[in-house]
């Protein structure tokens, strides 16, 4: 008895989703479209929100911004819940085997006391500045428009709750678990005169209502100068001061910055390139943020690193806005 197998190919009755399929052909759909592209709803709502009853739940209008379609903000890095968790758990890896190496091999003693006390009055008190980060693009995801840009606001935001918990753990490192350095770094955010004026802009930051301003503010302004100053450039003058070692807890921070500023760079330059008047609009919000910013981090950085050191962040800053067609 012989049996003969066959193949047979079955035909797929459609390739994708109708909204895709009006969007980019009748072709086959990457992962990232399917879970990105049109899946905010914008009708049949039940009711309009109690707390601003002239709005729908999701509405265009809560930012100035215009732009004829929400979803030509593609993120490069093509999150999507999926791919985001799998990227950042290979970084948690990395980061998670450098915080076990530093501890296992207790590279806590070979810090000079000079540079404990520096980490304990400048870098651990950063994770407020974080927690105040994750607010902020927890907001821009509930009120923004378009899922192309919730869902990376709210990737943002878990991401700078993982910071403040890896400056968490450098506090403890350095005082042995007991907490008291987190508790001394807490006193030097509300009390030290050197943080306040960052301290009392990140208050001011939370009553902001445009979500794309607070974009502005938080993940192009802010963002660009305190990681300038805190991860780069105070990441050099520990090395300078025989600290190099604790470049390897703050790893985590400078990879996961240069893979957000990937999809900020490409929101501004896409809301830039829209219109003049987006271009304007959002000129006067970063020249408005820059100054506010720019003050606020005066004290702090000088205190840490000397005069010229955020001039330089500064300038980078605006290296990057020129490059998006902002000058």
């Amino acid at each position: 008895m012989s049996i003969e197998i066959k193949t047979s190919t079955l035909e797929p009755v459609r390739n994708t989703f109708a909204n895709l399929q009006r969007r980019f052909g009748d072709k086959p759909a990457t992962r990232y479209q399917e879970a990105t592209y049109d899946i905010q709803p914008l009708v049949n709502f039940h009711y309009r929100p109690l707390w601003d009853q002239d709005r729908e739940l999701t509405d265009a209008s809560r930012t100035a911004l215009q732009m004829n379609d929400w979803y030509a903000f593609k993120d490069p890095r093509q999150f999507y819940y999926g791919t985001y968790v799998q990227q950042r758990a290979k970084m948690q890896e990395n980061a998670e085997n450098n915080y076990g190496f530093f501890e296992k091999r207790d590279l806590t003693r070979l810090l000079p006391e000079t540079v404990k006390g520096q980490l304990i009055r400048f870098l651990v008190p950063l994770r407020h500045v974080e927690h105040t980060a994750n607010l902020n693009n927890m907001y821009c995801s509930s009120y923004g428009f378009g899922t192309a840009l919730t869902q990376a606001f709210l990737y943002n935001g878990m991401d700078r709750l993982g910071v403040a918990q890896y400056l968490s753990r450098i506090g403890l490192l350095l005082d042995g678990n007991t907490g008291e350095a987190l508790e001394e770094a807490k006193q030097l955010w509300m009390e030290a005169p050197y943080w306040q004026p960052l301290r009392k802009l990140c208050e001011e930051m939370l009553t902001t209502e445009d979500w794309f301003e607070l974009f502005i503010a938080q993940d192009v302004v802010m963002d660009s100068l305190v990681y300038d100053l805190f991860f780069e450039q105070y990441d050099a003058a520990l090395t300078e001061q025989g600290a190099q070692d604790i470049g390897m807890l703050t790893e985590f921070m400078r990879d996961w910055a240069k893979d957000t500023n990937r999809w900020v760079d490409a929101v501004l330059k896409i809301a830039v390139a829209e219109s003049d008047a987006n271009k304007t609009l959002i000129t006067g919000w970063i020249e408005s943020w820059r100054g506010q910013v720019a003050e606020a981090l005066s004290a702090v950085s000088r205190e840490m690193l000397g005069e010229e050191a955020l001039n330089m962040a500064l300038q980078n800053l605006d290296k990057r806005l020129a490059k998006a067609g902002i000058k």
